[in-house]
């Protein structure tokens, strides 16, 4: 049986919130009661005794959702699957296992010391692989190896039909594999419960990784060295990075509100044998940015970008005090790729809002203007935050891709990730509005149409929105579903799987799949 915790439980006001303390918005918001599951068959159960008693279930891995789609369930039953974290595949006739609560961190040290391969999937290492991987997952390696869910096998679900039977299916490529392409990337809580992700074949780790990164102070940044800092950024991915010989190099490029940090670049490097031996790429990179005047930094936590402190690592000096030049090698970490990817720790604790763009180009200067601008707003109580531009492409770019995984995605370069985070409800109100102005002041510009301002729809510059990076603000528009799913019917694919596999709309959320 599973661990039933309810409203009078010492644990309950804990276990209730999401890592975003946004949600549950209010005490009545909050579920009735958290079922703490470490079996499939426990989760199966508590499932039964959800749908007998008429209530929503919703279902929690980590708990790093950027909506209100799991904690905000009034008198509902979280089902938390977080104690389902085992990775033995041992007699399920595939090679690796991934349970849903798995987090990222315990999968790259056990796929690591077990196997020495790993997985393309994010830097934060609190975050389970359930969402994660449901939503698509990416990370440091993806543009080396793709996504995770262009390496998936198989997965355990467990859905629920029109009787209201529990159903547990083992679902691949030949047994169900219309809801198993569902379940490669339209996002969790869609069509079941997920209890295990299986994978037949996984990468190899990298023996070892190379790193840099470079910091612009906001005291010395003029709109004009702004802009050169975006435009070759992008320009680099729009040509050169698209060569494979690139595909080893993930960067991140770090946009801080003035009040709260540098903008920043960091990169990693890994050639496509595992090792950091040839660093011309990588040095190739750097070198484009010295034009720009950084200062050295010491490599950022790879968890940075996560907490909103990306920006603010120590300056390098010499001796009597003045910066160390950045450039070529002489500032390049060489560390082991696994003590580079393991370390760190859990991030969020705090209220926080996030929105996203797929990018199929760099930055034009009116995007760049734009940005600085909004950069630069004095705001009261210092609101603001960061954009967040990782690099993207490479492996993850194979548009036959497309049509066996539910990421439609296949053509972009960038993918911007806004960030604000606070700790005060009574902030709630300056916070969001800061981003949703910034948001929709950048993409009202001469880059999108009439019908779609406000948004980075679907044409020559942008490819919508990223899922597992959900904004509710995005319900507004008639195409929301579109900027998530692409123009070329993969949504309304997705929708005959949900009436096949969930008629009662059983597992729905702001954002879910409508039948």
């Amino acid at each position: 049986m599973s661990t039933t915790v309810l409203r009078q439980d010492p644990r309950f006001q804990t276990l209730r919130k999401s890592n975003n303390l946004r949600f549950p918005a209010t005490e009545a918001d909050a579920v009735g009661r958290i079922e703490i599951c470490q079996t499939a068959e426990e989760v199966a159960q508590a499932l039964e005794r959800a749908v007998k008693e008429g209530l929503r279930p919703t279902v929690r891995s980590g708990g790093h959702c950027y909506e209100d789609f799991v904690c905000n369930n009034p008198g509902g039953v979280m089902i938390d699957t977080s104690l389902l974290n085992g990775m033995d595949a041992t007699g399920s006739g595939h090679t690796y296992k991934l349970g849903p609560g798995t987090r990222l961190g315990d999968a790259y040290t056990r796929l690591y010391k077990d196997s020495n391969v790993t997985m393309p999937g994010g830097s934060c290492y609190g975050v389970a692989a359930g969402g994660h991987i449901s939503g698509g997952g990416y990370g440091v390696l993806s543009r080396l190896h793709g996504l995770t869910v262009d390496w998936l096998s198989a997965v355990d679900i467990l859905t629920v039909d029109a009787s209201g039977k529990v159903i547990s299916r083992r679902v691949d490529k030949d047994k169900d594999p219309d809801l198993f392409r569902a379940c490669r990337g339209a996002g969790g809580n869609n069509f079941g419960i997920i209890t295990a992700y299986y994978f037949d074949k996984l990468p190899p780790a990298p023996k070892e990784v190379a790193s840099v990164s470079m910091s612009f102070p906001w005291e010395d940044m003029t709109p004009e060295r702004f802009e050169a800092i975006l435009t070759t950024y992008g320009h680099y991915f729009e040509t050169r990075g698209k060569d494979p010989d690139t595909w080893g190099l993930f960067t991140f490029l770090g946009l801080s509100h003035h009040t709260s940090g540098n903008v920043v670049i960091s990169a990693q490097y890994t050639n496509p044998d595992g090792t950091a031996d040839d660093l011309r790429v990588l040095n190739e990179f750097a070198d484009l940015f010295q034009p720009c005047k950084p200062v050295a930094t010491e490599p950022l936590h790879p968890d940075s970008r996560h907490t909103g402190a990306a920006g603010k690592a120590r300056i390098l000096t010499k001796p009597d005090g003045t910066p160390l030049p950045c450039s070529g090698p002489h500032n390049t970490n060489r560390d082991s790729w696994f003590d580079v990817t393991v370390r760190g720790g859990v991030g969020g604790g705090i209220r926080a809002k996030y929105k996203s763009t797929y990018m199929k180009r760099g930055f034009t200067p009116d995007e760049a203007r734009l940005i600085y601008k909004h950069l630069t707003l004095k705001t009261a109580n210092d609101v603001g935050g960061i954009l967040a531009v990782d690099s993207y492409g490479g492996a993850v770019n194979k548009p036959e891709l497309a049509d066996i995984t539910s990421i439609p995605q296949r053509a972009s370069i960038l993918k911007l990730q806004f960030q604000s985070y606070w700790k005060k409800p009574s902030e709630d109100e300056s916070h969001l509005k800061w981003m949703r102005d910034f948001y929709t002041d950048l993409y009202s510009g001469p880059d999108v149409d009439a019908a779609h301002k406000g948004t980075p729809y679907h044409n020559q510059q942008y490819e919508g929105c990223y899922i597992n990076y959900p904004d509710a603000d995005m319900l507004a528009y008639p195409f929301w579903p579109q900027l998530y799913y692409g123009e070329q019917g993969l949504y309304p694919f997705l929708q005959g799987i949900k009436r096949r596999y969930d008629p009662n709309n059983l597992f729905h959320h702001a954002m879910s799949i409508r039948a």
